[in-house]
């Protein structure tokens, strides 16, 4: 087996996060696989930039429509009672505080829960709503690889890469754990499969605080 999470699971994960009848955003990439692990019995609606609250699942191949995607672009359902709206009033909500929840992808995360994932050394710059997101969302939850590529830290005591928000991140689901950013620091919550707290701390740039029972 395998040690860690694989992607499905780690969306699977968040989504055990969202309360029923939350507002949540999703930022592209690994986050957008949270939009089909919500049980059946639970209603979420979920937001995106380019204006419609109450977006569905992945649209089936061949049954796509032309003008229903995600922020990515990426073909989309939508639930009953959804809603579409001007981009403007998209981010109105974003900035006004109106959506509960952010599930996004990260360069770096450091340990006061600072954000950084708008761009990085030979990555082309891309804010969109990023930013918008970081300073109006209520909660934050972070869904990422533990480590780059090579093996380098992303969860770090201070940023490196240009922040996009600071202290706006509350959780931090990886590969390889579940970290909740506390007053008192990086709170070490669970282990996944195969992972041990010491492999959680050497690929860790920060402190972790690490129950006896992670």
């Amino acid at each position: 087996m395998t040690a860690g999470m694989n992607e499905k699971e780690m969306a699977q994960r968040a989504a055990a996060e969202i309360r029923d009848g939350s507002s949540v955003n999703l930022g592209i990439g690994m986050p957008t696989l949270v939009l089909d692990c919500i049980p059946p019995d639970r209603t979420v609606f979920f937001h995106t930039e380019n204006g419609l609250l109450g977006m569905g699942g992945f649209a089936p191949q061949g049954s796509a429509h032309p003008d229903l995607v995600d922020a990515g672009k990426q073909p989309v359902t939508s639930i009953r009672g959804a809603s579409f709206f001007p981009s403007d009033l998209s981010f109105a909500m974003l900035r006004g505080g109106h959506i509960d929840l952010a599930i996004m992808g990260a360069y770096q995360v450091s340990e006061k829960g600072d954000l950084a994932n708008w761009t990085a050394p030979g990555m082309l710059p891309s804010v969109g709503g990023a930013m918008d997101i970081a300073a109006g969302v209520q909660r934050i939850i972070v869904l990422m690889s533990h480590t780059t590529k090579d093996g380098k830290p992303k969860i770090v005591r201070e940023l490196s890469y240009p922040p996009t928000g600071f202290a706006c991140v509350s959780l931090i689901i990886t590969d390889l754990c579940v970290i909740e950013v506390t007053p008192a620091g990086l709170l070490l919550r669970e282990l996944a499969a195969g992972v041990s707290a010491a492999d959680v701390i050497k690929t860790t740039g920060a402190g972790l605080i690490v129950p006896e029972k992670p």
